[in-house]
């Protein structure tokens, strides 16, 4: 009788154990964790050049002079007509208006280049 009763047991465990491995060989295909385009790692290093262990004072000229020079830039062009001589009529002592124009412009800049990244983005590898 316990003999009979260990075999059942037995034929229950390995009924089991079959239907364990047949839920888990189904065809569905395995997920697959895809990165999302906010979820990456970018590194500023790869865009500018910055010697190592200057990293805070080159990123500190960066803040400022990229967007100065944009300014002037947008300036020159935009508002005095490329003409060098209505450019020198300008005041360029307001140093902070020209930066913040300057400012603006890069930042769109930087915003439509990041909407192009996303635009373009593939997370297959």
């Amino acid at each position: 009788m316990e003999d009979l009763n260990q075999e059942k047991r037995n034929a229950y465990y390995y009924n089991q154990i079959l239907e364990k491995n047949k839920k888990g060989t189904s065809n569905k295909k395995p997920k697959v964790k895809s990165k999302s385009f906010g979820t990456q790692k970018i590194d500023i290093k790869d865009y500018l050049y910055v010697p190592e262990g200057m990293e805070f004072i080159v990123y500190s000229l960066y803040f400022v002079f990229i967007p100065y020079i944009a300014g002037i830039i947008f300036l020159f062009f935009a508002v005095a007509g490329a003409d060098f001589d209505n450019f020198m009529l300008l005041n360029l002592t307001q140093a902070l208006i020209v930066w913040a124009i300057g400012y603006e412009i890069v930042a769109t800049l930087t915003l439509t280049w990041i909407f192009v990244l996303f635009i373009k983005y593939d997370d297959t590898e």
